[in-house]
């Protein structure tokens, strides 16, 4: 089945590394990739270190969208869709019970994806393809293909938060 985090508030990663560890726990294969994330995070520091659990990311950070040249957009849509073909080779051998696409409503939104092998990928979420499994979607703002694919969604909304107070986001806490 396909899960989506999705919603203005704090939680959408947090809630699929849980079902990731959870997983992991019962000995499932997890691939693990993130989308327009190349900083250092804690996250990744754990999930590396697990054995049934596979990470894949930029090595590079670009920092926010809208500061970015068309340059790095489109070094950013190349890094992306290379892990897309990673986790389609991946799903395709049958060797992982769950993929994780953290923060892909972004590149999705800002046209940063090959959306035939996206859609290619959903389809094994949802037990069209051979070598069906568990997809687990984040990111703010989902657009209507997500949004119609998923099983599971989930809308975070955000009451109060820090930041909104000028605090900066805490290592350990944000990222």
């Amino acid at each position: 089945m396909v899960h989506l985090y999705t919603g203005e508030g704090k939680g959408k990663t947090s809630a699929a590394i849980g079902l990731c560890i959870r997983a992991a726990g019962w000995n499932r294969q997890v691939c693990f990739a993130q989308f327009m994330k190349g900083n250092d995070t804690g996250e990744v520091h754990v999930l590396e270190n697990l054995a049934s659990v596979t990470v894949l990311r930029s090595k590079k950070k670009f920092g926010f969208y809208h500061a970015m040249s068309e340059s790095d957009k489109a070094e950013l849509a190349d890094i992306h869709n290379k892990i897309l073909d990673r986790l389609l080779e991946i799903a395709e051998s049958a060797n992982c019970d769950m993929i994780i696409l953290d923060e892909v409503t972004y590149p999705v939104k800002w046209n940063l994806l090959d959306m035939e092998k996206l859609q290619r990928l959903l389809k094994m979420g949802k037990g069209e393809a051979a070598g069906a499994m568990e997809l687990v979607l984040t990111g703010r703002g989902a657009e209507n293909v997500l949004l119609e694919t998923a099983d599971y969604i989930t809308e975070m909304k955000c009451v109060r938060h820090p930041f909104e107070k000028g605090v900066k986001a805490r290592k350990g806490i944000e990222f």
